[in-house]
């Protein structure tokens, strides 16, 4: 190609519209950037992945698939699998048997694909994933037991089903090239061996590394890639193509492993996928050729409804015998069966391996997959929330709270809302105030709430406002900007902020639209301080000869109302914007002050001792 710099440039661009375009549309990104690169390869003719890239192409693609097979396998928790119930452990086994058993016959018989290249297929096409199930589940707002079905397996099908494509592969790749059958299964089994032992030692002494921090913090990450990287080339020189098992079950042993600190490599990696996976894709999808797309005729679209149709509702159906699922419940889980990145990179990577080598029918495995990702992805997003509508398992508008913070004051304001039967999540990045979130029986996610991570694992069902109480002012800004996005307009609140900096009206100028809590003069300081001298949260039910001025003179003006619950449950928040206005029969939630005379009247005035801590942080 003329220009490479160019070319890959464009390629980054691309990536990032279309990573935009999924974040303003609500879809999973490999979506628009599946349907850019078809764009600008086989539609245009302006990307040519292998004049560009040559024989690097190969290579790229391989360690592409290892990192990404590394990352699904290193949020692959055992005690996850044993804590979400009998459903999803049959789902992400029987059920992934029946649907490679159902997806091969169909292959076999409507794609006339030998035997071994529709199992292959079939084995590529299980796994979903969470890259696209959680953007689905997020708007879905289905009943919670369903959420976590959904979630799970998308998140443990991942690892699971990727180790069991690659062992799939390894067994026709071996079958092909060896024709024996008996020393195929000799030379599978020395596969299966490097695989598990190498990559099973690795996981263990580079964990006993981590643990004992052998290592630098700050190398961890780093040195956890390129060790990963090293176990895989090793592998695949020791035995052809047995480095993608090795990384997946150096994932797993690492992942399941005590003690040892995986948080700061994930987030490592999340920020690498970003980049990694988004060119990954525009590439494979660019290689796409018109006579590969001209491939997809009848059969194909028959096979997408054998999938669609008879292997996931078969696989649910025999998955949730005896679960206590309706069969409205099970229609919705039947219905929800996105394919995602992994099936479009394992399946690339195969395609590219055995074509090399010559074998028939390989040309078929790449764009099949692609119209089963892209299919089941618009379909499914288009038309899961009236479905689910339809079905009558959603649930109503969610009321509940995500807090930001698991701080005194987080905590106090968490029990008062959990208290008045309103669902409340906290997440914090400080571990002595998650544990002492979760010693008062408050749920609590660890980690940063803006990471991929919690994207997947940080549950959100039954959600519908944020209210950002964490001391970190940039992660509190952040965090209602993207929540305001999941959440909706007016449901996102921010604190007033005490400081006179220009950098002050850098920041209201972005976030002058999200409404203030309480008075509009209440800061994180001035309420933490409040809440540390033994200010209480309170409730009181108002009623006709009892109202709100009542309520403030027992109390000596030393109150700030937050929250105002009306007979029928609904809750409305105090705010700059929307003043409280309680009447009779409402549950009034306010902040008691400390009977001292520097809190009354000037309740959200600081004091030095807390105007110094804000000023730390």
């Amino acid at each position: 190609m003329e220009y490479p710099a160019l070319a890959l440039t464009g390629i980054g661009l691309l990536a990032l519209i279309s990573q935009w375009t999924a974040w303003r549309l609500r879809l999973p990104a490999i979506l628009p950037l599946l349907i850019g690169g078809i764009l600008a390869g086989p539609v245009t003719g302006l990307l040519e992945p292998d004049a560009l890239l040559g024989e690097l192409l190969f290579p790229l693609v391989s360690l592409a698939v290892a990192i990404i097979l590394f990352e699904g396998s290193l949020t692959l928790d055992f005690k996850d699998l044993r804590g979400h119930g009998r459903t999803v452990r049959r789902l992400v086994t029987w059920g992934a048997l029946i649907t490679a058993g159902v997806a091969t016959l169909a292959a076999h018989l409507l794609l006339g694909l030998a035997w071994e290249m529709a199992s292959l297929l079939g084995a590529v096409l299980v796994v979903t994933g969470p890259t696209v199930v959680s953007p689905l589940v997020q708007t879905l707002r289905a009943r919670q037991h369903l959420t976590q079905i959904l979630r799970w397996e998308g998140i443990l099908i991942d690892p699971v089903g990727a180790i069991g494509a690659v062992l799939v592969y390894e067994f026709v790749a071996l079958g092909l090239a060896q024709g024996a059958v008996s020393h195929t299964l000799m030379l599978f089994g020395e596969t299966a061996a490097i695989g598990f032992g190498l990559g099973g030692l690795g996981g263990y002494l580079w964990g006993l590394v981590l643990r004992h921090h052998w290592l630098p913090q700050r190398l961890h990450s780093f040195g956890t890639l390129m060790v990963m990287l090293g176990l895989f080339t090793a592998s695949n020189l020791l035995f052809h193509e047995s480095g993608l098992l090795t990384v997946t079950v150096m994932g797993v042993w690492l992942a399941n492993m005590r003690a040892v600190p995986t948080q700061q490599i994930i987030e490592f990696k999340e920020t690498l996928s970003v980049l990694l996976i988004s060119g990954l894709f525009i590439l494979l999808a660019a290689r796409l050729t018109v006579e590969q797309l001209a491939l997809l005729s009848w059969p194909a679209w028959g096979f997408l409804a054998v999938l669609v149709w008879v292997a996931r509702p078969l696989a649910v159906w025999l998955c949730t015998l005896g679960s206590g699922l309706t069969w409205r419940e099970k229609a919705l889980l039947a219905w929800l069966s996105p394919r995602g990145i992994v099936a479009a990179a394992v399946a690339s990577l195969f395609a590219i391996k055995l074509e090399e080598n010559g074998v028939a029918d390989a040309e078929m495995l790449v764009p099949v997959t692609f119209l089963v990702i892209i299919s089941t992805v618009v379909v499914q997003s288009l038309l899961s929330r009236p479905i689910a509508q339809l079905l009558k398992v959603s649930e109503p508008a969610p009321s509940g709270f995500l807090i930001l913070g698991a701080n005194p004051l987080a905590r106090a304001i968490a029990k008062a809302l959990t208290d008045a039967g309103f669902a409340v999540r906290l997440t914090d990045t400080n571990w002595e105030a998650v544990q002492e979130a979760r010693m008062a029986g408050l749920p609590v996610y660890y980690g940063n709430p803006l990471s991929e991570h919690a994207a997947q694992h940080l549950e959100l069902t039954g959600i519908g406002h944020l209210l950002p109480l964490s001391p970190y002012r940039e992660l509190n800004n952040l965090a209602a900007l993207h929540f305001e996005h999941i959440l909706g307009h007016g449901r996102v609140y921010r604190l007033a902020e005490d400081d006179n900096r220009s950098a002050r009206r850098h920041r209201e100028q972005a976030l002058a639209h999200l409404p203030l809590l309480g008075d509009g003069e209440t800061t994180y300081a001035g309420l933490l301080g409040l809440v540390e001298a033994g200010a209480e949260l309170r409730s009181a039910r108002l009623t006709e000869n009892f109202g709100l001025t009542d309520y403030r003179n027992i109390h000596a003006q030393r109150l700030l109302p937050l929250f105002c619950i009306a007979q029928s449950g609904r809750i409305r928040i105090a705010s700059d914007q929307a003043p409280l206005a309680a009447k009779a029969g409402e549950t009034l939630i306010s902040l008691i002050y400390p009977e001292s005379p520097e809190y009354a009247p000037a309740r959200h005035e600081t004091t030095p001792q807390t105007s110094a801590e804000n000023r730390r942080r």
